[in-house]
């Protein structure tokens, strides 16, 4: 009997543990397999750079998990101390620079009480949870969300 009880106690600090650690999710493994990323940005009626693939599909199996993803901030808004809504991309310039990458590329991240950043050059870490709900902004079509909850400085 003690050692079913131990078994049972075990069991229930496993899983409360594994819950609170996020999983470790890369770009490629937000995009579905078989998925071409790789189309060329295209052309619009101003000569302008557009989003190639704005309907990227998802990895639905993604939705509701904790995790932790790497990459770049491009604030969108808060104030001149606290950022409250960013896009999360996987190099520096995405969406600002250069075209943005597919929607399955793109991760639009919400702080509810804001986060300071520090530098934008800096690649960082973001935990939170993960939606397959779609965002549509003036800069890009995205294909995650997250409801923010750390930000870490990528080593």
């Amino acid at each position: 009997m003690a050692s079913r009880v131990f078994f049972v106690v075990f069991l229930l600090f496993s899983v409360s543990a594994s819950a609170a650690t996020p999983k470790e999710v890369y770009w490629e493994d937000l995009v579905p397999e078989g998925f071409n990323n790789l189309t060329l940005p295209l052309l619009n009626h101003d000569n302008a750079m557009a989003q190639a693939q704005p309907n990227a599909p998802v990895i639905e199996e993604l939705n509701g998990q904790y995790v932790k993803i790497p990459g770049f901030i491009v604030p969108l808004e808060g104030s001149a101390e606290l950022t409250t809504e960013f896009l999360l991309v996987p190099y520096f310039g995405a969406c600002v620079h250069v075209p943005p990458p597919p929607s399955n590329q793109i991760v639009y991240v919400r702080f509810e009480k804001g986060i300071p950043l520090e530098d934008l050059y800096d690649a960082v870490w973001v935990v939170g949870k993960l939606s397959t709900s779609g965002w549509q902004g003036d800069i890009a079509s995205v294909g995650y969300t997250m409801a923010g909850e750390a930000v870490e400085i990528f080593e």
